[in-house]
């Protein structure tokens, strides 16, 4: 049981994140192949990702509470279905109108099982070995948005668009056996009255604004609907965020950030992943657009960011047990935000040898920046809370990783117009403004305390080992 918990739950956990992140990267750089087989313009086809977003925003709060009501295990095999069995239907779909449904549904399926999932891990293991957990859970999640483009890439040229969709069956129908097999079905003993007046408020908040943020990059312009969609969601936040302090059972309790770890993680945690999120839409797009790579040739280039993600996930522990988790947060933000903004130096005439080595490393700092956040978000969160604080905090993640795309687009057509294909300085602009505002992170790190974290670093371990000789 216990190797179940430590390795075998990640893993499994990891199937999720795997299925849903080498989806959205992949469907992205298959777009232009869609749109010519439904007959539709690129522009119109980018309704597709942005249908899936909405849904994942709207469903995204729920899942903590029908958690608890219904059983971790239960929900989560569930979400695995529902995103699956929509996975087919996109495969299937000779519409646009269907096609843009079926991702409806498979946000939905999306919004339950990320958060369910890590609800499972947070749930099923100490403390003490939560950092492992997060790592090992992180691995095969961080291959998706990095092998995406070259694997959609490879599926076009050699066989169809609709293998991107096709390709998470396996992978789905592996996940329900597994956690039929493996995950026990806990569940809260007390739940509470669902907050639906809350989940009303917080569902239009987060659509509005990342609908409207999402339009005004994709438009390039001033659109109304996009403006009136940004207030109208920033208008129901905060309709949210007063709601919220005079009911007992919000959906999102706010109340959590009175946990300076669960709220260093959300706050700098934000910003951080503005470049996280930025840094896979930039790469591919600078290396196709700007260098005149083919989709084959830039993804073979980025891909050497999963090699630096996997060598520093196998030593995420060791490194946060020997120097804590506020001395790492600290230098690794300036220096992963220093591999980002390196980006910003590439150059039609950089040799691939020197790109690649850039872009390892920025894998490599990422990916223990990433391990801290994740991990010390859960360090002073018990019981019940737990699924609050999962949904809480996907949210959030959410909300910074769509953020940093909708910003590195708005810089680009801000430097560079509507130029095709986009000029190499443009992207060496938004490399820079999002290698800054990721730096900016720092301020909030340092809030943390001296001893932040040490119960799930191990080092309470260590420190008594030394006192005791």
């Amino acid at each position: 049981m216990a190797l179940e918990r430590r390795v075998i739950v990640p893993l499994i956990v990891a199937c999720a994140l795997f299925m849903q992140n080498l989806d959205s990267t992949a469907l992205a750089t298959a777009l232009p192949s869609i749109a010519a087989s439904l007959h539709e313009t690129p522009v119109r086809l980018h309704m597709v990702i942005t249908s899936f977003m909405l849904s994942l925003a709207a469903f995204l709060p729920v899942s903590g509470w029908v958690a608890d009501r219904f059983g971790a295990r239960t929900i989560f095999r569930l979400a695995i279905a529902i995103f699956t069995l929509a996975s087919i239907a996109c495969g299937l779909t000779d519409s646009f109108e269907m096609l843009m449904l079926a991702r409806v549904v498979q946000g939905a399926g999306g919004a339950l099982m990320v958060p369910v999932g890590r609800l499972i891990l947070v749930r099923s293991v100490a403390k003490s070995e939560l950092i492992s957990a997060m790592a090992l859970m992180g691995m095969p999640a961080l291959i998706g948005p990095i092998i995406g483009p070259l694997l959609a890439g490879v599926l076009i040229t050699f066989a169809s668009w609709r293998w991107i969709f096709w390709m998470n069956v396996p992978i789905g129908i592996l996940g329900i056996i597994l956690v039929t097999i493996f995950i026990e079905d806990v569940r809260e003993p007390d739940v509470k009255r669902f907050d639906w007046l809350g989940f009303a408020l917080s569902s239009l908040g987060l659509c509005g604004t990342l609908f409207g943020l999402d339009a005004l990059s994709t438009h390039h312009t001033a659109d109304p609907v996009a403006i009136a969609a940004i207030i109208t969601g920033v208008v129901a936040i905060i309709a949210y965020v007063f709601h919220a302090r005079r009911v007992d059972n919000p959906i999102l309790d706010l109340r959590l950030l009175k946990f300076p770890t669960l709220r260093v993680s959300v706050t700098g945690g934000s910003l951080f992943r503005i470049g996280v999120g930025a840094v896979p839409f930039l790469l591919p797009l600078m290396m196709q657009q700007g260098f005149g790579y083919t989709p084959i040739e830039s993804g073979a280039i980025t891909f050497v960011s999963a090699a630096g993600s996997f060598g520093m996930r196998t030593m995420s522990k060791q490194v946060l047990r020997r120097f804590g988790f506020r001395k790492v947060m600290i230098w690794n933000t300036l220096i992963a935000s220093f591999f980002m903004l390196a980006c910003g130096f590439f150059t039609t005439d950089s040799s691939r040898t020197f790109m690649m080595t850039i872009i390892f490393l920025g894998g490599v700092f990422r990916s223990l920046q990433f391990t801290a956040l994740n991990t010390i978000a859960f360090a002073e969160i018990e019981g019940p809370l737990m699924s609050q604080a999962t949904s809480f905090s996907q949210m959030m993640q959410r909300l910074s990783l769509t953020l940093g795309v909708a910003i590195s687009a708005f810089v680009l057509f801000f430097v560079g117009g509507e130029a095709s294909p986009m000029p190499v300085h443009a992207f060496s602009t938004a490399f820079v403004v999002i290698g800054v505002l990721s730096a900016l992170s720092l301020f909030s790190f340092v809030r943390l305390s001296e001893g932040a974290g040490d119960e799930i670093a191990g080092r309470q371990m260590v420190r008594s080992r030394r006192f005791d000789k």
